[in-house]
């Protein structure tokens, strides 16, 4: 056990010094456009930062992290004239706070590697189609064109682009496109036109999904009042 919780102090150190190094140089080199400052002082100049937090975690263990107790004669024994022998035990405090500590370091990393809220692919491109019926027209202005995207906790507004429309046979299409990024299953699109009720289509997207090579089939909003908007969509990763 003695072993265990000196070599977990000394992770933790080194851990505060390859951080705590990198930081530092980070900030005393100031602003850093192209980010090669920050890479090299993580993986250039942070290692040298673990080798001495490793060497401080183990010299602390040592002095803050053993205790010493006289050991206790045995039942009728009389205690000898010398001074007993100390038996060294581990601290109950120093190891709390050494195990606790790395206990909340490693849910981090789990959280943020694996259970991260944050898409396995990285930012996401959803291209949205919406056809409108034969004969009707496009708004004059594309400031008219409310869409709205719901991704879990947060709304994003689409842009739509210098060619914001199109045509599929005798049916306009308005086009736009917005950035996903967070794992969720609740995804929601709005499209709002001028004289047009507010219409609203659920996305059958995982709640990590993968990039769709080719658009979705069309459907039609929930409720499915005239006019018949018409909506599909493909995602496609940015990396």
């Amino acid at each position: 056990m003695r072993f265990i919780i000196g070599f977990l102090s000394g992770v933790l150190g080194a851990l505060a010094g390859w951080f705590g190094l990198a930081m530092l140089v980070i900030a005393l080199s100031g602003p850093d456009r192209d980010g090669g400052i920050a890479m090299g002082a993580f993986f250039n100049i942070g290692p040298v930062g673990a080798v001495v937090g490793f060497v401080a975690g183990v010299l602390l263990y040592l002095k803050f992290g053993i205790t010493r107790e006289t050991a206790s004669p045995a039942d009728g024994a009389q205690p000898p004239a010398a001074t007993a022998p100390k038996r060294a035990r581990v601290s109950r405090p120093f190891a709390i706070v050494v195990v606790a500590v790395l206990a909340g370091l490693g849910w981090w990393a789990w959280y943020e590697l694996i259970r991260s809220p944050y898409l396995t692919h990285g930012f996401m491109t959803l291209e949205m189609q919406f056809r409108l019926p034969a004969g009707m027209a496009v708004p004059q202005d594309a400031s008219t064109v409310h869409i709205m995207v719901e991704e879990g906790p947060q709304y994003l507004e689409p842009g739509l682009g210098p060619s914001w429309h199109g045509t599929d046979g005798d049916h306009p299409v308005i086009l736009a496109h917005v950035t996903l990024s967070r794992k969720t299953s609740r995804r929601a699109v709005t499209l709002e036109l001028p004289g047009v009720a507010k219409k609203t289509w659920r996305l059958d997207l995982a709640g990590d999904p993968d990039p769709m090579p080719v658009f979705s089939p069309w459907r039609v909003p929930a409720g499915g009042a005239d006019p018949k908007i018409e909506m599909n969509y493909r995602l496609k990763a940015d990396r």
